[in-house]
């Protein structure tokens, strides 16, 4: 008499994938607002091990930092992220706002350079996440926003936001 094994867990794996990224998105929500960002870049970051537990629960601040070049080396770096304490290293800890090391391709950092060598750019990191377990960091080139550009921006969204709102209205009622 033959019996057919049947392995649940053999079912399960095959049709459920399991998605690559399940890290948050750390995102700097007011460097679109403070700049007109230009260009995009990812890059890693070089980081102590209770750095990237801290970056894992989410527990950054990307609001204060940018990115600069240093035009001896061509090696980027990155200023005035917050990295809060991981509460589980112990007394070891790391500084929470270090200068951190950018890992990008030399013709990339002098690509940069050449783009933030104009008055009133300059490099700012807008979000930090995961890609494959590494911690990458997309900076963009950006050039600093008026009152008067920030006021118009905001007047754009609200019109939209009312045309969103308005176009719901007619569909329901």
């Amino acid at each position: 008499m033959d019996r057919l094994c049947y392995d649940p867990r053999s079912a399960v794996s095959k049709s459920k994938k399991k998605p690559t990224n399940l890290e948050p998105r750390i995102a700097n929500r007011r460097a679109k607002f403070d700049y007109a960002v230009t260009d995009k870049l990812e890059c890693g970051i070089q980081l102590m091990g209770s750095e990237v537990k801290s970056v894992r629960l989410g527990q950054v601040s990307l609001a204060e930092g940018y990115a600069a070049v240093d035009p001896k080396t061509m090696t980027l770096t990155l200023h005035g992220v917050d990295i809060a304490h991981y509460p589980q290293a112990g007394p070891l800890q790391h500084e929470t706002k270090r200068t951190r090391r950018l890992l990008a391709h030399r013709r990339e950092i002098e690509r940069l350079f050449g783009k933030t060598s104009a008055k009133g750019t300059t490099l700012i990191p807008l979000a930090m996440y995961f890609v494959r377990g590494r911690v990458k960091v997309e900076i963009g080139v950006g050039t600093g926003k008026r009152q008067s550009d920030k006021r118009q921006d905001m007047k754009k969204r609200d019109a939209d936001r009312e045309i969103r709102k308005a176009m719901t209205r007619k569909v329901i009622g």
